[in-house]
């Protein structure tokens, strides 16, 4: 979680300019494509929608000439299923701030239980943002993913038997694919 698109210098939640609120994701090509990602974007939100402030609009940061070419060629097969124009903005990546730990791994954050296990495993609050395992559990606590992927994979995340009863009680699991 972070900032990106404005000109404000560091940037904070209470003074982010003309920044937006954006995430940053690291992938690995050969498991994820670019391309597959796009697509995801477009699928988990309406890209139709007018943000009523730039902190909240619908945008995608590319890295160079190639993901732009991505984004267009996906929004146009998108666009074609669609009433409305799409809104989402395609700008160039310049610089990416991280937001404040308050609004990292946010629902991991938010349940007691399992942020009291995550922080004994990751005492940093950066070392907890930079954990695989904790993005997928807060992933899990939004609802993204299946009951099925949870169950293959909740043994791997280093947490207690009432750690994994509680995720899997909190969990609204199998709204949409989790990669």
């Amino acid at each position: 979680m972070g900032y990106t698109g404005g000109s404000t210098v560091n940037p904070t939640y209470y003074r982010l300019g003309d920044h937006t609120e954006s995430v940053q994701i690291d992938f690995g090509p050969a498991r994820v494509t670019y391309e597959e990602l796009v697509e995801m974007f477009f699928g988990f939100h309406d890209p139709t929608r007018s943000a009523h402030k730039r902190q909240y609009m619908s945008a995608i940061f590319v890295h160079n000439p190639d993901q732009e070419r991505v984004v267009g060629m996906v929004a146009s097969r998108v666009q074609g299923g669609l009433a409305r124009p799409i809104q989402t903005q395609v700008l160039p990546l310049e610089k990416f701030y991280l937001a404040e730990d308050y609004h990292q791994k946010y629902a991991l954050q938010g349940d007691r239980l399992l942020a009291k296990e995550f922080r004994a495993m990751y005492p940093g609050i950066w070392d907890l943002v930079d954990s695989t395992a904790a993005m997928r559990v807060n992933a899990y606590l939004y609802g993204y993913g299946s009951a099925e992927r949870l169950a293959s994979e909740i043994d791997g995340f280093g947490l207690s038997e009432a750690g994994k009863a509680r995720l899997r009680a909190a969990s609204p699991a199998g709204k949409c694919p989790v990669v």
